[in-house]
């Protein structure tokens, strides 16, 4: 799970488990209690990100300076994330990273550590794929 923001700053967490809305809550409760100035989280439309959990969550972060708001449907191209994963998959990331769990953890834990650092995604709001 990630969040990178268009200035490559970048915050994630990793399980073995599938991402559902119980690890996103805690992904975001755990962010919301970092942050130090106002942040805004653009989520899609995933069904986990709108879960009651979640939605009963918004109020909380929001006293926290936490504020989370939902793409338009069908508009993945706006999907900051959906690109680094992408980027991540095709340039960064290489077969042999996928040979074993901890071998592709390590790889993805790299990755995300140096983007915006050697890592660099140089995003484009207004030229859809």
């Amino acid at each position: 799970m990630g969040l990178v923001s268009r200035q490559n700053e970048c915050h994630w967490a990793m399980t073995e488990e599938n991402i559902d809305a119980r690890f996103m809550q805690e992904f975001l409760e755990d962010f919301s209690l970092r942050i130090r100035t106002e942040t805004f989280v653009i989520l899609d439309n995933a069904p986990i990100h709108k879960a009651n959990m979640i939605k009963e969550s918004i109020p909380f972060w929001q006293n926290r300076d936490l504020f989370i708001f939902f793409l338009p449907k069908y508009s993945p191209h706006l999907n900051i994330t959906e690109i680094l994963w992408q980027i991540m998959k095709g340039k960064w990331l290489v077969p042999e990273d996928y040979l074993d769990k901890e071998i592709l953890f390590y790889a993805l834990n790299r990755c995300m550590a140096n983007v915006g650092k050697e890592l660099e995604i140089k995003f484009n709001p207004f030229k859809p794929k």
